[in-house]
């Protein structure tokens, strides 16, 4: 695995706890850090983590 594709790849796990997390704190019904920002956090990181893991996949698949 590159370096590069790697540090995506943590990139994309750290993002997938995110977006988890803010699914069961809005489940929840009352978010720590308020319904705002926690939606905020889903918005970003969600989409986040599919272009990160779509990232270091292409990355790491690339001749050079």
């Amino acid at each position: 695995m590159k370096p590069l594709a790697g540090l995506l790849l943590a990139l994309s796990c750290l993002l997938a706890i995110a977006a988890t997390g803010s699914v069961f704190e809005l489940s929840y019904g009352h978010p720590q850090l308020g319904v705002g920002l926690t939606t905020a956090i889903l918005v970003v990181s969600g989409p986040g983590t599919v272009l990160s893991l779509w990232m270091a996949i292409a990355w790491n698949n690339r001749s050079s």
